[in-house]
């Protein structure tokens, strides 16, 4: 039998490369969205990184749909073709199945003669019955040459002609049946990522750079007063402002947590808020993004004067033990303000749940 010396066609295609360029755009783009919306803190950028792969999927098998159909509607016979084994090597296994490592010159009948490496698990018995130079039956997916398997009982025909051909040797070195990423494909790849990436930060630069310019309300600043021994320190960053008070001092004290919520919301824009987090020495508040759709709450309407008392009965929840640490956090996203306290103990937890009011509707821990 003649052959003639050849390489297997390519299975990459234009269209494939588009399709993963495609990918790669909107993979970057998606990341780079989430990412900047988090440190930027905009909503929208967030919600677009988290919709924009679902919303290509979704575009893409809608695109696709007919193509798919038509590939499943038809039927593709694998390719038989006729082999000679050129080496063959265990590679390890330790039951009756052991994977093989076969360089084959794969002859098929309407193509060219090309050299392949592969591995296919070979029963111990039947082991003796590949040798060098011995003539195999294999078949292999039209589209994909290198996907070869040797047919371990093939037809009588096949069979047949195997025992009585003689194949010539193709010059090696064997291609792979994995075939690596092509240098092509990698640079696509990373184009597309580029890509994208260059165009969130494009069309969203002023959210992502300049988020600062314009607001009036993200600013950076840190200042400390000392009266009568007293020290209160206000940071107010983007979207978050805390203030901490100094040794010995607490915001349950009488009028420290209305002054602590007044020095952070004395702007006079009136922005809502989405958290308020109270502990011992330290006030955290969480603005709403100006770009946001949300609702959120007054700081200044919390209930000052039933927040002692709260701490009170949540510290005092029997079988907790020593209080430890607390915490008091207001959410209010959707405007209706509910209030969770927590207290931690050296024997438990107990949790309490409060309206606008201060008014407790839910307290649970301890024995």
């Amino acid at each position: 039998m003649t052959t003639t010396v050849g390489a297997p066609p390519a299975h990459s295609t234009p269209a494939a490369r588009i399709r993963g360029f495609l990918t790669s755009v909107m993979t970057g783009a998606a990341l780079t969205a989430f990412i900047s919306g988090c440190i930027a803190q905009s909503v929208s950028l967030v919600v677009i990184g988290v919709a924009l792969l679902p919303a290509y999927g979704l575009l893409y098998a809608l695109v696709t749909y007919r193509s798919r159909a038509r590939a499943r509607a038809v039927v593709v016979e694998p390719h038989t073709a006729l082999a000679m084994i050129e080496s063959l090597e265990a590679v390890g296994g330790e039951s009756s199945d052991i994977p093989v490592r076969f360089d084959l010159t794969v002859a098929p009948d309407d193509a060219r003669a090309y050299r392949v490496e592969i591995r296919q698990d070979i029963n111990l018995v039947a082991l003796p019955d590949y040798r060098p130079r011995g003539i195999v039956v294999v078949e292999y997916p039209p589209d994909r040459p290198l996907k070869v398997r040797i047919v371990k009982q093939p037809t009588a025909e096949w069979a047949e002609r195997a025992a009585t051909a003689s194949l010539d040797s193709v010059p090696g070195p064997a291609q792979k049946e994995e075939t690596p990423a092509s240098c092509t494909g990698c640079l696509l790849g990373l184009l597309g990522l580029l890509v994208g990436v260059g165009a969130i930060l494009g069309i969203f630069h002023t959210e992502v750079f300049n988020q600062d310019k314009g607001t009036g309300n993200t600013t950076s600043s840190v200042s400390s007063t000392d009266s009568s021994s007293t020290t209160t320190t206000t940071t107010v960053t983007s979207d978050v402002a805390t203030v901490t008070v100094g040794p010995g001092e607490s915001l349950l004290d009488p009028g420290a947590l209305q002054s602590a919520v007044e020095s952070v919301t004395q702007d006079g824009d009136n922005r809502p808020a989405l958290t308020v987090v109270i502990q011992d020495t330290r006030l955290t508040v969480v603005f709403a993004p100006n770009d946001a759709k949300i609702a959120g709450f007054d700081p200044r309407s919390l209930p000052y004067t039933r927040i002692p008392a709260l701490v009170h009965q949540a510290e005092n929840t029997p079988g907790i033990g020593t209080v430890k640490s607390w915490q008091i956090s207001a959410d209010g996203a959707t405007g209706s303000v509910a209030l969770r306290v927590i207290a931690i103990g050296d024997k438990g937890t107990a949790t309490l749940v409060a309206d606008g009011q201060g008014k407790v509707l839910q307290h649970s821990g301890g024995s």
